[in-house]
C-alpha cells in the first residue's frame, strides 16, 4: 500500500514526545470550577446525565449544553452543524468538554474558527485555526482524546474527490485542536453504566498496545507510556475477570490515568490497523468506538502473530503474561479470555455488516485510512483487510 504525503511527514516527525495540555486532577467537579472560576463566559458542553448528580446543585452561571441536543451518537457532519448553530461563535471564550470521546472531538472544534464547510474541514480543504481555550475532563477511561490532537466525525464519503452516496469516519489531524488543560476527576465516571465503560477501556487498551507496536513512529518516551498504560488496564480487567463488573469500582482513577497515558502515547506514535479498519464499520453502521475497535483486535493481533511473533509483539506477549499470570505462549489466548469476561464478543453481522462489505469496506479503509494502515505492525494490503473482515463476519 502506498503512502501519502500526509502518512509520510507523520514517520518524519522527529519530537520524542508530545505533551502539550497542561493536566491536573481534582476529586470533585466543584473543585474544579473553583480553581478554575467557571463563569458566563464558559460553555460547558457535557450531557444531561452528568449534569445532574455532578453540576447541577453548584448553580453555576455557565452556559451549560448537552450533546444529546445535537443527536445521538458520534459526531457527524449534520451533528456539528447544528451544534455551530445552536452555540454562537461569539457567545463564549473558553470551553470545558464533559464527557466520552464525542464531546471531547466536538469541543475541539468549538475551540477553532468556524470553517465554511465542515466536510471540506475533514477532508483537508479547509485550515484549522484555533482561537479559544479549551479545557478537557473525560468521563469515561477510554478515547485519550483529552490529550490528542484528533477530532473524529462520521462524514460523507468520497471517492476520487465525489461524494459516494456512503459514510465513513475521518479524523481531522492538527496540533492546533490539542486542548490547552486536561482535567482528571475519577469521581465523575462512578455513573457511567457498565457495557461503555468496559468498551471504552478496551479502547485504551488497544491504544496502548497499537502505539507499541508502532514500527516506524514509537520513541523511547511513548513506549514508557504505552506499556504503563497496558500494565494498568490489564490489572483492572484481571480485577473485573475474578471479581465481576464491580472491581472496577475502586480502581476509576487507574483506569482514566491509564486512558491519558494511552492517548500521549498514540498522540506520538500513533494507532494503526485496528482503528483503520473500524472506521466504516462505526461510519457505516453506528457501532460505538470501542466496539468496533475491540470486534477487530484479537484477529488484526492473529494475523500480526503470523507474520513476526517475536520483535515487538513479543515484547507485548510478555507483557500480558505477566500482568495475567500465564506463558508468554498463551498470552494472547489468555487475553482474549479475559476480555471476554469484560465484554462479550460479538461478530460483525450482529451489527449489521454485511457480507458484500467484506469487499467494500477495504476499498474505503485504503482511500481514506493511510495514517493508520501505514503504521501497521505488518505490511499491510486489501487482501488481508479482506481476510480480516471475512473471519470476523
Amino acid at each position: 500500500m502506498a503512502m501519502d504525503a500526509f502518512s509520510a511527514s507523520l514517520m518524519k516527525d522527529k519530537r520524542e514526545i508530545v505533551i502539550a495540555p497542561t493536566i491536573y486532577k481534582f476529586e470533585t467537579f466543584g473543585d474544579f470550577a473553583g480553581e478554575f472560576k467557571l463563569g458566563e463566559r464558559d460553555v460547558v458542553l457535557t450531557n444531561e446525565f452528568i449534569y445532574k448528580p455532578f453540576m447541577a446543585e453548584l448553580g453555576l452561571k455557565s452556559q451549560f449544553v448537552f450533546q444529546e441536543k445535537f443527536g445521538a451518537g458520534e459526531p457527524s457532519e449534520a451533528m456539528i452543524e447544528t451544534m455551530y448553530e445552536a452555540i454562537p461563535y461569539d457567545s463564549y471564550d473558553r470551553v470545558i468538554a464533559v464527557g466520552g470521546g464525542a464531546i471531547m472531538d466536538l469541543c475541539k472544534l468549538l475551540g477553532c474558527k468556524r470553517p465554511a464547510s465542515v466536510h471540506e474541514l475533514y477532508f483537508k480543504r479547509e485550515p484549522v485555526v484555533h482561537e479559544k481555550e479549551v479545557i478537557a475532563i473525560p468521563t469515561t477511561c477510554g478515547t485519550g482524546s483529552e490529550v490528542t490532537n484528533i477530532s473524529v466525525a462520521i462524514v460523507k464519503d468520497e471517492k476520487d474527490g465525489k461524494l459516494t452516496g456512503g459514510e465513513t469516519k475521518l479524523g481531522l489531524v492538527s496540533d492546533d485542536i490539542i486542548p490547552n488543560k486536561v482535567c482528571l476527576v475519577p469521581d465523575l465516571l462512578k455513573t457511567l453504566p457498565y457495557k461503555p465503560f468496559a468498551a471504552s477501556a478496551i479502547d485504551a487498551l488497544i491504544h496502548a498496545t497499537e502505539s507499541f507496536l508502532s514500527p516506524h513512529r514509537k520513541t523511547v518516551t511513548s513506549e514508557m507510556f504505552s506499556v504503563k498504560a497496558m500494565e494498568m488496564i490489564l490489572e483492572g480487567f484481571r480485577r473485573i475477570a475474578l471479581e465481576g463488573p464491580d472491581a472496577r469500582i475502586d480502581y476509576l482513577g487507574e483506569f482514566v490515568t491509564a486512558s491519558l497515558f494511552a492517548g500521549i502515547a498514540f498522540l506520538k506514535a500513533g494507532c494503526a490497523t485496528v482503528h483503520g479498519m473500524s472506521f466504516p464499520l462505526g461510519g457505516t453502521y453506528h457501532v460505538p468506538h470501542g466496539e468496533s475497535n475491540y470486534a477487530l483486535f484479537s484477529k488484526i493481533l492473529e494475523l500480526y502473530d503470523e507474520y513476526e511473533p517475536a520483535g515487538e509483539l513479543g515484547k507485548f506477549k510478555e507483557i500480558v503474561a505477566r500482568c495475567l499470570g500465564c506463558t508468554k505462549d498463551d498470552a494472547l489466548r489468555t487475553l482474549n479470555v479475559t476480555l471476554e469476561k469484560v465484554l462479550p464478543l460479538k461478530p460483525l453481522h450482529e451489527y449489521g455488516f454485511k457480507e458484500e462489505d467484506i469487499k467494500s469496506f477495504p476499498l474505503s479503509v485504503e482511500a481514506n485510512q493511510q495514517r493508520l494502515i501505514t503504521n501497521s505492525y505488518r505490511p499491510w494490503s486489501i487482501e488481508l483487510s479482506e481476510r480480516v473482515y471475512r473471519e470476523c463476519f
